[in-house]
């Protein structure tokens, strides 16, 4: 997992972990949209549906992912031991 980092795990991330189907991740600062959707893709064995990055205040960039139907972030965060 070069581009991805680590997941967020606030109370808010896993909210969205189980009502919208999003995976939020701390990613490297060169990666892209396509590039984080490749690397869950391999990486989790999961379809995305789609990907938004976001720069925060504190120079951070995350990726919110958002997985197709019929596969579970909640899975996903069992696999990494978020959720």
């Amino acid at each position: 997992m070069a581009l991805i980092k680590y997941p967020i795990t606030t109370e808010k991330a896993i909210g969205m972990i189980e009502l919208q189907n999003k995976i939020v991740f701390v990613v490297d600062k060169s990666a892209t949209k396509p590039g984080v959707k490749e690397e869950v893709e391999k990486t989790f064995g999961v379809k995305v549906a789609q990907v938004n990055i976001l720069i925060t205040p504190k120079g951070q960039k995350r990726a919110y992912v958002k997985l197709a139907k019929g596969f579970s972030a909640d899975e996903v965060a069992a696999k990494m031991g978020v959720a």
